[in-house]
C-alpha cells in the first residue's frame, strides 16, 4: 500500500514538474508577436541577446528599465529577450532559434549581452557591434559602459529614434553609471 503512495505521489509530481517546464517560444513566434507589436505602435524592434549567468545581461535590464529613463526605451522600442549560451543544467531556457539568429547577425563571438535594433519592416537599423578602424578587433557595447560605449549607444537613439537631447543626455547619465560598476565590479 505504502509503496503505491508512494508511487502515485512521485508520478504526480514528475507529470507537474514537466509540465511547468514549458518550452520557450521560438525566434520566429517571438519575432512574429513583436513585429506585429512594432507595427501597431509604430516603434523599433530591439532584441537583446543574454543569459541567465551574465551579470552585464542583468546590468543592461537595470539600465533600460531604470526609472530614469525605462518610458523612453517603453515610447520608441518593443524589447525582447532571447536566451543564448546557458551552461548545460540551463539549456532549456535557450530561446530556439536565437543562436542561429545572433550568427546571422555576426554577434556570436562578440559576448553578452549582444543587441540588434530593427525597424518595422525588419531592416536592422542598429547592432552593439561599434564601428572600429580597418584592421581592430570587432568590438560591442554590450551594455554601454565606457565613454566610448556611452557615446556610440547615444549617437546611435539619435539617429533612429525622436529622442531630444535633454531626454538622450537623461539616457547618457544613466549608463555612465555603468562605468563606474565597470571600474570597480
Amino acid at each position: 500500500m505504502f509503496k503505491k503512495i508512494f508511487l502515485s505521489l512521485f508520478l504526480v509530481s514528475a507529470v507537474s514538474i514537466l509540465i511547468a517546464q514549458k518550452t520557450p517560444e521560438s525566434v520566429d513566434a517571438i519575432l512574429k508577436e513583436a513585429y506585429a507589436t512594432a507595427l501597431k505602435e509604430n516603434k523599433k524592434l530591439f532584441i537583446l541577446f543574454h543569459a541567465s549567468w551574465c551579470t552585464w545581461c542583468r546590468k543592461m535590464d537595470s539600465s533600460l528599465n531604470d526609472i530614469s529613463c525605462k518610458k523612453y526605451f517603453d515610447d520608441n522600442f518593443v524589447i525582447r529577450h532571447l536566451t543564448v549560451y546557458e551552461d548545460a543544467q540551463h539549456k532549456s531556457l535557450e530561446t530556439p532559434g536565437a543562436l542561429e539568429l545572433l550568427t546571422k547577425y555576426k554577434g556570436e563571438k562578440l559576448g553578452l549581452p549582444y543587441w540588434l535594433i530593427f525597424d518595422v519592416k525588419g531592416n536592422l537599423i542598429g547592432e552593439a557591434k561599434m564601428p572600429t578602424a580597418q584592421g581592430e578587433p570587432e568590438k560591442s557595447t554590450g551594455c554601454p559602459a565606457t565613454p566610448e560605449e556611452v557615446d556610440y549607444f547615444i549617437e546611435l537613439l539619435k539617429k533612429i529614434t525622436t529622442l531630444k537631447d535633454d531626454e538622450l543626455e537623461i539616457i547618457r547619465k544613466r549608463f555612465k553609471k555603468n562605468e563606474v560598476q565597470y571600474k570597480n565590479p
